[in-house]
């Protein structure tokens, strides 16, 4: 019998957007619109999505993977708490993802707002535990960079309409 098994990975990933932090920090704050952009997506059908943004405060997302999917049907729990904000500059978060009940890692991120001259410097950080059966850094790391460019296409979309 092969005993548990954990990797432990920290990854950097940092984007810039053409708009104010506080702008970037409402689509984190206001669940309509983190659900857009975050939470429903192709390639997996959301089952739930609940948001209280505040520290402390908790996020739920549930979602059923497609058939076409390497896990066909299976239900994928992503569970996050609130740990630290700082209006407009600051999101700490502790999440784990699990396959149903059982989890396949645990992880604390930060968000970092900075002003620029030219809008806001998001700086993303993950420190991870990834369990056997889990994807992986690589791949966790991949996922995140495409929420945030799904984030850049939200408030893309927004200041269009802020016109």
């Amino acid at each position: 019998m092969s005993s548990p098994s954990v990797t432990h990975s920290t990854f950097v990933i940092e984007r810039n957007y053409p708009v104010a932090p506080e702008r970037v920090f409402a689509a984190f704050a206001d669940p309509a619109k983190k659900r857009r952009w975050f939470a429903a997506s192709e390639g997996r059908d959301l089952v739930e999505f609940e948001s209280d943004f505040q520290i402390g405060g908790s996020e739920r997302s549930t979602y059923r993977m497609p058939a076409n999917s390497p896990f066909p049907g299976a239900i994928l729990k992503n569970r996050t708490t609130y740990l630290d904000i700082v209006a407009n500059r600051r999101i700490v978060i502790g999440y784990t993802m699990a396959f149903g009940d059982t989890p396949f890692s645990a992880s604390l991120a930060t968000f970092e707002l900075k002003p620029t001259a030219e809008g806001t410097t998001l700086v993303f950080t993950e420190q991870g535990a990834y369990f056997e059966g889990s994807d992986g850094a690589q791949i966790r790391e991949a996922g995140w960079s495409g929420l945030l460019d799904r984030l850049a296409g939200a408030l893309a979309e927004s200041h269009v309409h802020a016109q």
